[in-house]
């Protein structure tokens, strides 16, 4: 397999696993935090952001060695 198509698929897999990821956590609050707390529905864009400011906050995703 050539090294730049398995790069490139892995970058696609990356941002299609942060898709996921966003749509998971709609999910999650649409269905928990409403009748919990009395908070309101969120908005897919919104839970997407919601996940990049968490990433940013807490640290999100590292590589290489030593984590």
């Amino acid at each position: 397999m050539n090294p730049a198509m398995l790069v490139l698929g892995i970058i696609i897999l990356g941002i299609a696993a942060c898709f996921l990821a966003a749509a998971i956590l709609c999910w999650l609050w649409n269905t928990t935090m409403p009748d919990v707390f009395e908070l309101k529905k969120i908005t897919y864009w919104q839970a997407f952001r919601l996940l990049l400011l968490a990433m940013i906050l807490f640290g999100g995703i590292r590589f290489g060695i030593g984590k």
